[in-house]
């Protein structure tokens, strides 16, 4: 059986919300929403639950950016983990001071409702994942994977510079070591790559890992991560 998990979802935007919401739902686990910096902390304080993992939104109402996050942590130091919106983030140089604040990850509002719990469950089941630390971005293209002389063909669910979520209900089991073959959208050279299974969940799929990636393809998965990921920005 799943454990059934709770998440805060802070975001001023109600379409964030629910659409996050239903996802949750969805896949059987609770959903706390809620809009303002100062609702965020009430609920942080609220002993009656358990959370398991907030979602951010660093633009909330009277409250932004890392300080936010500080504040998070202060009402909550050993609270759950926290995941930050990407469309909120300012630069780079953000990216890398919310990581020394001990945020998790980063995960696109926008993506659609199929790739939200992909997206999210590492860090509710960080147990069964082997986590990716450079943000990943939504990406659906097709996959060639080959072990020994099988060769499968799949959809990507996400890329970040160290590798690639796959959609598959026949998840091939961790540490196993696969050539894969996937283009980037907009380039025409292909990337081709050695791989290890990193995490493996036949309810989502898995996860590769490169280990061994030519110079050229992986120039193209960072300018493209780096690319989208500040795509939808928000004001």
């Amino acid at each position: 059986m799943v454990a059934v998990k709770t998440v805060l979802i802070a975001d001023d935007t109600a379409f964030v919300r629910d659409r996050f919401r239903s996802a949750l739902e969805g896949a059987g686990h609770r959903a706390v929403t809620v809009r303002t910096g100062q609702e965020l902390l009430t609920a942080l304080r609220d002993q009656s639950r358990r959370l398991d993992l907030v979602v951010l939104d660093l633009r909330l109402p009277h409250s932004r950016g890392i300080d936010l996050v500080r504040s998070v942590r202060s009402v909550a130091p050993d609270g759950p983990p926290i995941v930050v919106f990407s469309g909120t983030i300012a630069s780079a140089n953000e990216v890398k001071d919310l990581s020394s604040c001990g945020v998790a990850g980063f995960v696109n509002e926008y993506s659609g409702v199929g790739h939200i719990m992909p997206a999210l469950a590492p860090h509710l089941f960080p147990e069964h994942y082997n986590r990716r630390s450079s943000p990943r971005v939504v990406m659906g293209v097709p996959i060639t994977y080959r072990v020994g002389n099988a060769i499968s063909t799949s959809l990507t669910l996400n890329i970040s510079q160290g590798g690639v979520a796959v959609r598959t209900t026949n998840p091939l089991d961790v540490a196993a070591v696969v050539r894969l073959r996937f283009r980037i959208p907009g380039t025409k050279k292909e990337v081709d790559a050695e791989a290890r299974v990193a995490w493996s969940d036949r309810r989502v799929g898995m996860g590769l890992q490169f280990m061994s990636i030519d110079p050229a393809s992986q120039a193209m998965i960072d300018d493209h991560v780096q690319r989208h990921f500040f795509s939808n920005r928000k004001a």
